[in-house]
């Protein structure tokens, strides 16, 4: 039997072993709309728990929509001119509307990387396009601290002092903060480096409920709900959110529009429907990939990747993760991190973080790499990461179909389970019943 796993923008087809007996994990098939752009233009025209957006904009100086970086597909070449031209139908001027790119902590997106994330050429050439930049100081306001768990809160100043705020993003399974899209592109997708690292600090990334899919008591999710609601205090239009779901092919399902905090909720709970596949029992050998380009570029984003599928690893169990890593490890200070780890042993490398209120930039995926490490056995298909692979402190393989093999034999169980698409799905073990 072959399978594809999602694998840099061609994927990867893997001869599953002879006796492999594998549960393929997929979404289930959603209904793709005939027409997407149409569907994303009826979201925008029928909001949620706010008025029309040519109502919201009318007599407004100013705008900034928010976009992802890079590292999500999300669709933006379908709502970002419908967006741009109800804003400036309203009367807010073409120089006056900025598409502000979240990059949070991540590096800018220039030249032909941005005009392949925008989508169109009639953005460009129509309102500026920057990118987020969480170190430059002067390029935030600060709203004091979250009541709850203590996070400063600074937010892009473009953002923060635009008349209209549109929040735009994919709704996906995210291995912090529950779900991404909505409230999460504003942070960390905007915020001060102080405020990123804060909530990537340990007390929040050890906190049982910052987990794939759950929102409940996720101090991230909590945080970033305070965020809104200080830019909303010092605003007279609430901030707003466009939240697009995408199937496993990368056509969009569902979009919702609205306040911010109700749009992406609907969107949470369109998404869940797909997202969340419930399993028969756990499994030693999970096969699984970093959901193939652009989320696979860097060995930073496959960590997600090997985080997401963990409810359905048994304890000892071999989880095997296929990622290009076409751009190598990731940036300097995720090097650096993924130095120590490899220096110090899991558990001292742990000890170091939790004394820290504010986590070294981008040390928290590192953190996040302990968690399937706890389990079981983490090894790692990426023949582009090269002398990289000695920095990540899990096994290399060079052929997928032989780990498999060996990995069977090892745990005599041929029960595999094989998830093309990654982080994006998550698999949730359902108890097996009594013999």
């Amino acid at each position: 039997m072959e399978i594809e796993l999602d694998y840099g923008r061609d994927g990867l087809r893997v001869t599953l072993p002879p006796e492999a007996e594998p549960t393929i994990i997929r979404k289930p098939a959603m209904p793709v709309p005939g027409d997407q752009r149409a569907e994303v233009i009826s979201a925008i025209d029928t909001p949620i728990s706010a008025p029309p957006l040519g109502e919201l904009a009318a007599g407004a100086q100013s705008a900034c929509i928010l976009i992802c970086d890079i590292t999500r597909p999300v669709p933006n070449h379908l709502f970002l001119r419908p967006l741009i031209e109800r804003l400036m139908s309203a009367g807010v001027p073409a120089n006056a509307i900025t598409v502000l790119i979240a990059t949070g902590m991540h590096r800018p997106n220039l030249g032909d990387e941005m005009a392949e994330l925008v989508g169109a050429p009639w953005v460009l050439d129509t309102v500026k396009v920057i990118n987020h930049d969480a170190q430059d100081d002067g390029g935030h306001v600060f709203l004091g601290r979250t009541a709850r768990h203590d996070c400063p809160v600074g937010i892009d100043r473009i953002f923060v002092d635009a008349d209209i705020k549109i929040a735009t993003g994919l709704v996906e399974p995210h291995f912090m903060a529950g779900y991404s899209g909505g409230r999460k592109v504003i942070a960390p997708g905007v915020a001060h480096h102080e405020t990123i690292r804060t909530f990537h600090s340990a007390r929040f990334m050890e906190h049982p409920a910052a987990t794939s899919c759950n929102l409940d008591g996720n101090p991230l999710h909590e945080t970033q709900l305070e965020i809104v609601e200080a830019i909303n205090a010092r605003s007279d239009t609430p901030v707003l959110g466009l939240n697009t779901v995408l199937d496993d092919q990368r056509n969009l399902v569902h979009a919702t529009f609205g306040e911010i905090v109700a749009s992406h909720e609907r969107a949470v709970a369109f998404a869940r429907q797909s997202c969340e596949v419930p399993v028969d029992g756990k499994f030693h050998t999970v096969v699984t990939s970093s959901a193939g380009y652009p989320l696979d570029k860097t060995y930073y984003q496959t960590v997600k990747g090997m985080v997401t599928p963990l409810d359905i690893l048994a304890p000892g169990g071999t989880l095997i993760i296929a990622s290009e890593c076409s751009e190598g490890i990731g940036s300097d200070e995720f090097r650096a991190a993924q130095q120590r780890l490899v220096d110090l042993g899991p558990d001292a490398f742990l000890e170091t973080l939790t004394v820290k209120s504010l986590a070294d930039i981008d040390e928290w995926q590192t953190e996040m790499q302990l968690k399937p490490m706890r389990i079981g056995r983490v090894q790692l298909y990426a023949p582009g990461l090269g002398l990289g692979h000695d920095i990540t402190g899990i096994d290399r393989i060079d052929d997928v179909p032989a780990a498999i093999s060996q990995a069977i034999a090892r745990h005599d169980d041929q029960r595999i389970a094989v998830i093309p698409e990654g982080p994006y799905v998550v698999p949730f073990a359902r108890p097996m019943a009594a013999e």
